[in-house]
């Protein structure tokens, strides 16, 4: 039967929509332009990364995803191991992606018809008033009623492309989610090492000032100094002193930081953070391959270009609302005296019917949205370009980092080792009586400024082979929950 009714709709298909299959096909040069202007983008990729120090070994994704393990420090792999698993953006980002695949299997439902029944009794009583009596009936009804909007042109089928591209986004999202919280870990933990070893500087510091200071006071008391030399000896141990009120502020600010990325509170994990910690080791280069490998890696990227597949895929199904759609409905009744009489066929009503729709006049509504839906995938075009640049740069300066902070690190360890020298002679000269108090007071400034810059710098070496590894796409993997669905 149902092929006699297609071999009937085929002439209305091809008489009555062939002007709307033109306008389809015209408007499908959009996708494809768009599409072309993606390919070339990706084509103009450089090869190769401008640090001459960049490994083109290929990238090494397994050392990537678990990053920080490179570092040797088993409390950094702790915390980062706790962010990954109780971090609210994480759970919010799991939750993203469960409602993309609920919206995914919606779409996909949209494929299969619909039923739906009901049923009903109604009773009737009737009075005869010549004889008197009076009779009692029941009715039954019932019904099934069918409905299924026939994908005649694959427009529900673009949806669920979008759909199924709009979860793989969510998911790459989730990856991104990853990459940045254990980046922002590594970075606020080795801020926490840098303020921590500064401030033990700065109280050897105050230390070695006091001693100058219990010298100038004796000296004072024994007639072979003055005032002078005191006030000068209390204001240099004062100055340093005044130093440790903001770098404990910072330690605890950077602690509570610590305890939210983890998602604790700051009670819980003061107990863990109260010794005193070194900074981790310098890992080792890393190969980081060609910048065409680090776009497959990165989440961001991926995630713009499944943005794009959607958007497109949406365009595509704003075009094929102007084709005619075929919806096919049917319903079969039941109407008895008796609930046993459901079971005879001859109480069974049933009727089958077929219909073709093409939109005429909607004042405009679909060919407006056809232009949102393009400009959308503009957008989506140039959301995913920014990813790109952003991504090539990222290395780059992350590269260069690592590279300009080491030269600078070495520079200031001479500085500092030098310094320290400086002050020690200072010291010795100045209890013989070879130099004067202001020689000493000087090296010793000049060797706690030095020794900070040193910390400071230190961590910046560390926290530049964090950014490495983040642009590089690395701390992402795929969780149980997220495989499992």
């Amino acid at each position: 039967m149902w092929n006699l009714k297609k071999q009937r709709l085929r002439p209305l298909i091809r008489k009555g929509t062939l002007g709307l299959c033109i306008s389809f096909l015209s408007a499908c040069g959009t996708t494809s332009t768009i599409h072309s202007a993606k390919t070339d983008f990706d084509a103009s990729v450089p090869s190769e990364w401008q640090q001459s120090s960049a490994s083109r070994a290929v990238l090494d994704t397994h050392a990537l995803s678990q990053w920080w393990l490179r570092f040797g420090d088993s409390q950094l792999e702790s915390l980062i191991k706790e962010a990954l698993a109780n971090n609210p953006d994480i759970r919010s980002a799991l939750s993203s992606i469960r409602i993309a695949r609920a919206e995914r299997g919606l779409e996909q439902s949209q494929l299969w018809p619909t039923l739906s029944a009901n049923i009903s009794a109604v009773d009737i009583h009737t009075r005869d008033r010549d004889s008197d009596r009076s009779t009692n009936e029941t009715n039954y009804n019932g019904n099934i009623d069918a409905s299924w909007e026939v994908d005649l042109f694959g427009k529900q089928q673009q949806y669920l492309k979008a759909a199924d591209a709009e979860l793989a986004a969510a998911t790459d999202d989730f990856h991104q989610v990853q990459v940045s919280l254990a980046a922002e870990v590594a970075g606020t933990y080795l801020s926490l090492c840098s303020f921590e070893a500064q401030l033990k500087i700065v109280q050897t510091s105050v230390a070695t000032r006091e001693i100058t200071l219990q010298i100038s006071q004796w000296e004072e008391q024994a007639g072979e100094g003055d005032a002078l030399n005191t006030q000068q000896s209390i204001a240099s141990a004062e100055q340093a002193r005044a130093q440790i009120p903001d770098l404990e502020q910072s330690i605890l600010e950077t602690r509570n930081s610590l305890a939210v990325l983890t998602g604790r509170t700051p009670q819980s994990l003061q107990a863990q953070l109260q010794q005193f910690k070194q900074f981790p080791a310098l890992p080792e280069s890393i190969a980081v391959g060609i910048p065409a490998e680090t776009l497959r890696q990165r989440p961001d990227v991926r995630a713009a270009e499944n943005a794009i597949l959607a958007a497109q895929s949406q365009l595509t199904a704003a075009q094929r609302s102007r084709l005619p759609s075929l919806t096919l409905s049917g319903s079969i009744g039941l109407d008895a005296l008796s609930v046993g009489d459901f079971i005879d066929p001859q109480f069974i009503i049933s009727q089958l019917a077929a219909g073709l729709s093409a939109p005429i006049l909607n004042a405009g509504q679909i060919s407006r949205n056809i232009k949102v839906q393009a400009e959308l995938l503009e957008q989506a075009y140039i959301r995913y370009e920014n990813a790109v640049l952003t991504s090539l740069s990222e290395v780059e300066n992350a590269l260069s980092a690592i590279q300009k902070r080491n030269q600078q690190l070495a520079t200031l360890e001479r500085a500092s080792a030098a310094a320290k020298q400086a002050a020690e002679l200072a010291q010795m000269q100045y209890e013989a009586g070879e130099a004067d108090l202001l020689t000493v007071l000087d090296a010793q400034r000049t060797e706690l400024g030095l020794d900070q810059s040193r910390i400071s710098t230190h961590a910046q070496v560390l926290n530049a082979h964090v950014q490495l590894y983040k642009s590089l796409g690395g701390g992402w993997f795929v969780p149980t929950t997220v495989a499992q669905g």
